[in-house]
């Protein structure tokens, strides 16, 4: 069995061979969980989120993070699974959850973004690297062949959990960062 550490290591390699491990790995949900968790933080450190309103503006964005997750998962279960599946896809909404929150383990990078004059550039690579991750997590827990039916169903949910996410934060009243 390999340690959490190992796990995120593996991810952040872009390693096919982690997702299907955590697909299989029923216990591995929680850490998983954990992986969105600290790429949220570590986007809020890179951030330079500060001030009084930090922690408030922390804990949203974690909570935004984790919501923005599930939406995602169930999504791409939907749509992967069930209205574009290649005959080998089997999959339910567990193994999404579990593949596509190790596949945030690159936006723990976003860290770096603390260092000002680097965060654009940071922000960008861990957003293409996580985007890649989670290409690899879909196409490996739908058991997909095609690595651009898996771009598809990937495009689609996150264009809807973007949306979904814009929704929430404007319910919420959440404006963005303030100077």
């Amino acid at each position: 069995m390999h340690t959490l550490a190992q796990r995120i290591v593996r991810a952040v390699r872009l390693e096919p061979a982690i997702y299907e491990e955590v697909e299989a790995d029923r216990t591995a949900t929680g850490q998983a969980l954990f992986v969105v968790v600290l790429s949220s933080i570590a986007a809020g450190v890179g951030l330079g989120i500060s001030g009084p309103s930090a922690p408030g503006r922390l804990l949203f964005g974690i909570l935004a993070a984790l919501i923005g997750w599930v939406v995602w998962a169930v999504l791409t279960y939907w749509i992967g699974a069930r209205w574009f599946p290649e005959p080998e896809t089997k999959s339910d909404v567990g193994e999404l959850l579990r593949t596509i929150g190790f596949a945030s383990a690159p936006g723990i990078l976003r860290a770096l973004g603390v260092f000002v004059a680097w965060q654009q550039i940071v922000f960008a690579v861990a957003n293409i690297w996580l985007l890649v991750s989670t290409v690899i997590a879909v196409r490996q827990a739908l058991d997909y062949k095609s690595t651009w039916r898996a771009v598809g169903v990937c495009a689609w949910g996150w264009a809807v959990q973007v949306l979904f996410v814009a929704l929430v934060w404007v319910f919420f009243g959440y404006s963005g960062p303030t100077p």
